[in-house]
């Protein structure tokens, strides 16, 4: 059973995504938060799989509280199971794309933009419960936008990857590019269970919690450039695309 908290400012938003979330078999809403510091507390008593995420709200916004419910385990409230959630959904609007870039870097495993169909939201929900990374075509664009137009001396540079492998490097770029295992898997001819050996590698050695941050540290590394398709991939536009669809399998 998937348990979900919805923080949202909005009564009637908050009531209509927590009657999505009860009548979905496999999920159950397990509180409604209306600001970021109730959604903090609310995480911590009510223990939640999944919290969908506004950006703007009153008080502390959704960035803080996702940096506060995606710290570090060592920080986490007592009796949260070791690995387990809670994992944040961001709902966002094509006018909060500044906060995108804050966001992933607060730990946020997905971005789902909030005129999405229900279906498409309840997919999401169980992608990023599972570990996945999901984050929403448009938003995937301005998010490489984003990176283009930061200065490059704000980048770590290449010594970021050091001791990252020839192969875990090209793993790493087409995670950044959108790709989903089964399609790095076919492109660098090798078995999905290496693929995803290779990603567990890289969250670890990241630190990552998920592959979201992993597309942060390709870019920031320098190992991506936005505009530039790396040899053998799929074009920026279809990477895009692709980050966007729902990915099987674990977090590796």
């Amino acid at each position: 059973m998937i348990r979900v908290l919805v923080a949202d400012d909005q009564a009637l938003l908050r009531g209509s995504l927590r009657l999505l979330v009860d009548a979905e078999p496999g999920m159950v809403a397990v509180g409604e938060a209306a600001d970021g510091a109730e959604a903090v507390r609310l995480t911590a008593s009510a223990r939640p799989d999944v919290v969908l995420m506004d950006v703007r709200m009153p008080g502390m916004d959704g960035i803080e509280a996702t940096r506060l419910i995606c710290a570090p385990p060592d920080t986490q409230p007592a009796g949260r199971p070791p690995g387990g959630g809670p994992h944040v959904l961001i709902l966002t609007m094509f006018d909060l794309d500044e906060y995108v870039y804050g966001a992933l870097r607060a730990g946020a495993g997905g971005f789902l933009l909030k005129d999405a169909p229900p279906a498409e939201l309840l997919a999401a929900i169980r992608v990023v419960a599972a570990g996945e990374a999901l984050i929403a075509p448009a938003v995937t664009r301005r998010l490489i936008a984003e990176f283009a137009r930061r200065p490059g001396p704000a980048r770590r540079d290449s010594a970021g990857l050091a001791g990252v492998t020839d192969r875990e490097r090209d793993v790493l770029e087409l995670v950044a590019r959108g790709l989903t295992n089964s399609e790095i898997a076919q492109r660098l001819f090798v078995g999905l269970s290496t693929v995803k050996t290779h990603v567990s590698h890289l969250l670890t050695k990241f630190g990552a919690r998920d592959r979201a941050q992993l597309v942060i540290v390709a870019y920031e590394t320098g190992l991506v450039t936005a505009g530039i398709a790396a040899p053998g991939s799929r074009p920026p536009a279809e990477g895009a695309r692709a980050a966007g669809q729902l990915s099987e399998g674990s977090s590796g």
